[in-house]
């Protein structure tokens, strides 16, 4: 088998895996069907991937590879704080478009493992809290206001999958509160509160969503938005 053929074969069985967990999010894929689709046999499938976790595993790096694609055509407006807030909307956006990316993505959680394509997006954010920070706009370190962001921007985003409704009003008043929060001008909005906490009992109900360590940063850093505005 030339390496031509043989990058074409795995193509096509990516491909077809992608079509399957992109057509129907949240159920289980096949091996069989992945391989009929891509016109191979099993053991064809085993050598390129291993196994069905090493489909998955290359089924999530595409689905990053996308997301990434779609943020690096985004201009920076050349202010970290609303890059973050454009960030925060680009993300929901993508995880409404493609659910069945999403979940495999941020949904699926194995204690302890966390697949490497995670920290490219991460890393992306990252960079601008440390330039938030660098200015002097942050009242946390640039790697917990990331955190922070992040994993309010999963919640958000997972819970409108679930429900498979669009909450705009919601994704906008938790992520300027986490805004707020990181900044240091946290308010007591009556909505605001409201709509952190029906994400946080979103969390505390779907556990299984986001995993135990995150369900616990989530839900500590809600908690946390919701004594702010009591305080406030």
């Amino acid at each position: 088998m030339t390496e031509e053929v043989r990058a074409d074969t795995r193509t096509r069985l990516l491909d077809a895996a992608a079509e399957m967990i992109a057509s129907a999010p949240g159920e289980e894929v096949s091996l069989r069907a992945v391989c009929a689709a891509a016109g191979v046999q099993m053991p064809t499938l085993y050598h390129f991937f291993g196994n069905k976790q090493g489909l998955t595993d290359a089924v999530v790096e595409r689905g990053f590879d996308l997301y990434l694609a779609e943020k690096s055509a985004g201009e920076s407006t050349g202010d970290p704080i609303q890059d973050i807030r454009d960030g925060w909307d680009a993300h929901v956006a993508f995880g409404l478009r493609n659910p069945g990316f999403y979940t495999l993505m941020y949904g699926k959680v194995r204690p302890g493992y966390s697949p490497s394509a995670q920290a490219r997006p991460s890393e992306l954010l990252r960079e601008l809290t440390r330039k938030a920070h660098e200015q002097g706009r942050l009242c946390t370190t640039p790697e917990q206001a990331a955190a922070h962001v992040l994993v309010t921007n999963i919640g958000v985003t997972l819970r409108q999958i679930v429900l498979a409704t669009e909450d705009r009003d919601l994704s906008i008043a938790v992520r300027e509160g986490v805004i707020a929060a990181i900044t240091g001008s946290a308010s007591s909005s009556p909505s605001l509160q409201a709509d952190v906490r029906r994400v946080l009992e979103h969390a505390v109900t779907q556990r299984d969503l986001l995993g135990g360590e995150e369900t616990a940063l989530l839900t500590k850093w809600l908690s946390r938005l919701l004594a702010v505005g009591s305080d406030g």
